[in-house]
């Protein structure tokens, strides 16, 4: 059996500091137990829009391509969400998660409802405190002086490694299109022309309709002149 493994962490400080992500890792390896996946995915992004998540939409893409089984440290890694599970299960997507691997359709759909309502109480028991901080007269929000010049540097690299991965997953995404025109003999000028008519109409990296540029182009071949 053929593994892509999945690893998720919701903000970038863990991203940047390997929190959660190395956990992962882990355990994922000791399931693997020697064995190489096709390929390895990490993404810094909130579960909350399961749908809104590039690098997991990559992730799932390559595995429908292959045939391949996704591999998740813990369901939670990725989706507390029933229905997301559910689809995913009825579209015909095979995955394992290493702290449950015997676990059924059944058992998986369980284990997604006991998720989604975690998630649910610990949105409310946040509320519930700020609220309550609120009432206290606690100010809410901002940093006021506390944060650290180290702090600052470590979020300032934190967001840019948050940056480089999504960069590099919306360019995976559009590259076999930009690679199919190159292959036509269309310079870049003519793929960007193409890339913003109305018949493609594929949005640039910052979500903008008719925006594509020859330099931009030119950014998604070079970023990944590596698997070319």
């Amino acid at each position: 059996m053929n593994y892509i493994t999945y690893c998720r962490v919701s903000t970038e400080e863990q991203g940047a500091s390997g929190l959660g992500i190395e956990a992962q890792q882990s355990a994922i390896q000791t399931y693997l137990n020697g064995r190489v996946p096709l390929n390895e995915f990490i993404e810094i992004e909130s579960g909350r829009n399961d749908r809104n998540r590039p690098v997991l939409q990559l992730a799932l893409s390559q595995c429908r391509a292959t045939g391949a089984t996704l591999l998740v440290s813990k369901l939670d890694r990725l989706s507390r969400d029933t229905y997301f599970i559910t689809q995913l299960q009825k579209d015909g997507f095979s995955f394992v998660a290493t702290d449950m691997p015997s676990a059924d359709t059944f058992m998986t759909q369980i284990y997604a409802a006991v998720a989604q309502q975690e998630r649910k109480m610990i949105s409310e028991r946040t509320k519930a405190a700020l609220q309550a901080a609120k009432a206290r007269g606690v100010k809410l929000g901002g940093n006021r002086g506390k944060i650290t010049k180290e702090q600052q540097m470590k979020a300032s690299k934190a967001g840019a490694l948050a940056k480089t991965i999504k960069a590099d997953a919306f360019s995976l995404k559009v590259l076999p299109t930009i690679v199919g025109l190159r292959k036509q003999g269309l310079s870049l000028g003519k793929i960007a022309s193409v890339l913003n008519s109305p018949e493609i109409h594929i949005l640039t990296a910052t979500g903008k309709a008719g925006k594509w540029t020859s330099q931009a182009v030119k950014n998604v071949l070079s970023r990944n002149l590596g698997i070319l």
